[in-house]
């Protein structure tokens, strides 16, 4: 598409194809992505090359698609780059690979707590259909389940599995602390974690999530837009802290002129 918004061709490209493609384009040329898994690599590679890549939130771009009930590639393509040549569109901030690797971790252990909540919920239920009621908190099941498997008037077969989904439960458990170990390694080593966890409520999870997912935090003209980046909650908590945020947001650096990154399809837990 030239900068008059007429498109000069189309293309259909698997991932090698593409690669090889980018690599024919002069320096220089803006190339639109929607902020998708995989995107951030892209935008990497690209930079890499020269080219310049804008990342959006699919929520910015699903107004510029012509037929809203027609979602194809064609149609997605065609959004994307007239999207990207509007004058107040909002950017998403690409990642490093160290932050996507830190996010990595986070995003792991969302899932582990899921399903470890998932378990336990499990066996309350198989629990409940033989007359047994245990508290909904996990150090009550662990002590139920200690003295449970090894009753002798329950089937055998179900303390065996009992005894499956325990052993489960615990690895998951234990998988959860590594998790949390490594994430407090990283909010211990990282200087920017250290001042956010100095605010009142901000904990190694959520400083060291904060950091990896803004980084030097250049995409944001302000601790206002940062807190709407964020939602609601968060943007009323910062809203509260307007006397102390001013020298916190000096110290990371955030420039006057920088624009508000939009929400990515890849939010951070925890916050």
């Amino acid at each position: 598409m030239d900068r008059h918004g007429r498109v000069l061709g189309r293309h259909e490209f698997r991932r090698d194809a593409f690669a090889a493609w980018l690599v024919q384009l002069p320096a220089g040329m803006l190339v639109a992505m929607e902020a998708c898994s995989g995107a951030h690599d892209w935008a990497r590679r690209c930079l890499e090359l020269g080219l310049q890549p804008r990342l959006m939130a699919a929520q910015f771009v699903t107004p510029f698609r012509k037929s809203q009930r027609s979602k194809n590639d064609r149609n997605d393509a065609e959004a994307i780059a007239t999207a990207a040549r509007q004058g107040n569109m909002r950017f998403v901030a690409i990642k490093t690979v160290e932050q996507q690797a830190r996010l990595a971790w986070h995003r792991v252990r969302e899932g582990y707590k899921s399903e470890n909540l998932a378990v336990m919920n499990r066996l309350r239920g198989l629990l409940a259909e033989f007359g047994i009621v245990i508290a909904q908190s996990a150090p009550a099941l662990k002590r139920a389940l200690a003295q449970i498997v090894e009753r002798i008037d329950l089937p055998g077969e179900l303390l065996e599995l009992l005894r499956d989904l325990r052993e489960h439960w615990q690895t998951l458990q234990s998988r959860l602390q590594v998790c949390d170990a490594r994430i407090e390694a990283h909010a211990r080593a990282d200087e920017r974690c250290q001042r956010l966890r100095g605010l009142t409520g901000i904990g190694p999870l959520t400083a060291d999530a904060t950091v990896a997912s803004v980084g030097e935090g250049g995409d944001f003209k302000n601790g206002r837009q940062m807190a709407a980046w964020l939602g609601p909650g968060a943007a009323a908590a910062l809203q509260r802290r307007t006397a102390t945020t001013g020298p916190h947001l000096a110290q990371w650096r955030v420039p006057a002129h920088a624009t508000d990154p939009g929400r990515t399809q890849q939010r951070v837990a925890g916050l």
